[in-house]
C-alpha cells in the first residue's frame, strides 16, 4: 500500500510540474505576442512619422499634429484592450515599487518618469501645441513651452524641448539590452536691443533632464524622441530681441553624421526681462569689436 501511495505522489508531482511548466510557457508566449503587437504599432508609427519630421510648412505641420497622434494612440488603446493591459501607463512606477528601498536614486527616477509623463499626456490628449518649431537634416525641433519656474528660489523661464528623429541603436550587453541615442546639443543665445546692439550672449550644451529614450519610462511613448529643457535667467531690461541658435549633432550606427541647425528669432516678452535698474546676475564681461556690438556703427563706416 505504501508503495502505491508513493507512486501516486510521484504521479501527482509530475502532473503539477507539467501544469506549471505549461503555464510558464503560456505566459511567455503571451508576453512575446504582446511585445510583438506593440512593435507592430510602433512600426506603423515610424512609417508615418517621416513627413512630420521634415514637413517644411509650419502651418500644415501644426494642423496635422492632432490627427497624427490621435491615430497612434488609438492603436495603442486597441493594443491594450487586446491584451487586457492597464491604461494608467504606470508600469515603470510598479517596477520601482517592486525594487523597494534598495534603489538610492528612487526619487530621481520618479522625477524623470513624471517629466516624461507630462509630455506623453500632452500628445495623448491632443494638447501638444509647440510654441515654435523648425526642421533640418531630417530632425524636427519643437520648443513646446516657455513657462516660469523657480530654481533655488530664483525666477527663470523654462524652454521645454522635444527633438524628433535623432539616430539611435539598440545594443545588447549579455542579457541586457540598451538603447543608445546620438543627440548632442550646442545652443547659443544672442540678446540685442531694439536697434540690434548686442547686450549679451549665452551658451549651453545638452539640455537639463535630457531623456533620450522615453520608452524606458513609458513603453508606449512615440518612438525616437529626445526630451529636455533649458532654464533661462530673466534678461536685462534693455534686451528687446533674442536669437537662439540650436545645433544638434547625431551620428548614425552606419557612421554617417548629421548636424541640424535651427534659428529662433523672437521679440522678448516684457515678463522675461528684469525691472529697470536690476542687474543681470552671473554675467561676465568680455571684449568684442565695436562693429560686432553695434552694427549701426559698422553701417555708417
Amino acid at each position: 500500500m505504501k508503495r502505491y501511495f508513493g507512486l501516486a505522489l510521484v504521479i501527482v508531482g509530475a502532473i503539477l510540474a507539467a501544469v506549471m511548466t505549461s503555464r510558464t510557457a503560456g505566459a511567455r508566449a503571451l508576453e512575446a505576442q504582446r511585445d510583438a503587437d506593440l512593435t507592430r504599432v510602433q512600426k506603423d508609427y515610424l512609417e508615418r512619422v517621416g513627413w512630420m519630421r521634415i514637413n517644411p510648412d509650419e502651418a500644415s505641420y501644426r494642423q496635422e499634429l492632432s490627427p497624427f497622434f490621435k491615430k497612434y494612440f488609438e492603436q495603442v488603446s486597441e493594443h491594450q484592450d487586446r491584451f487586457k493591459l492597464s491604461k494608467n501607463f504606470d508600469a515603470y512606477l510598479a517596477e520601482l515599487a517592486a525594487r523597494g528601498d534598495k534603489d538610492d536614486r528612487l526619487e530621481d527616477r520618479k522625477a524623470f518618469y513624471a517629466y516624461t509623463r507630462h509630455v506623453f499626456d500632452q500628445m495623448r490628449e491632443g494638447k501638444y501645441k509647440p510654441l515654435w518649431t523648425s526642421t533640418d537634416k531630417g530632425m524636427r525641433l519643437d520648443v513646446v513651452s516657455a513657462d516660469f519656474v523657480k530654481v533655488l528660489d530664483k525666477p527663470q523661464v523654462r524652454l521645454q524641448l522635444v527633438l524628433w528623429g535623432a539616430q539611435r541603436e539598440e545594443r545588447t550587453d549579455g542579457k541586457m539590452k540598451k538603447m543608445v541615442t546620438s543627440a548632442s546639443f550646442n545652443t547659443h543665445w544672442k540678446l540685442t536691443d531694439e536697434r540690434g546692439k548686442l547686450i549679451g550672449e549665452m551658451n549651453a550644451e545638452d539640455p537639463s533632464m535630457k531623456v533620450d529614450f522615453p520608452e524606458r519610462f513609458i513603453a508606449e511613448f512615440p518612438p525616437q524622441m529626445v526630451l529636455g529643457h533649458y532654464d533661462m535667467d530673466l534678461m536685462p531690461n534693455e534686451v528687446k530681441k533674442m536669437e537662439i541658435a540650436f545645433q544638434v549633432s547625431s551620428r548614425a550606427a552606419s557612421g554617417g553624421d548629421a548636424t541640424a541647425k535651427y534659428l529662433w528669432k523672437l521679440d522678448v516678452p516684457s515678463d522675461w526681462r528684469l525691472g529697470a535698474g536690476e542687474k543681470w546676475e552671473g554675467a561676465t564681461v568680455s571684449e568684442r569689436p565695436e562693429d560686432e556690438i553695434d552694427p549701426s556703427k559698422a553701417a555708417k563706416r
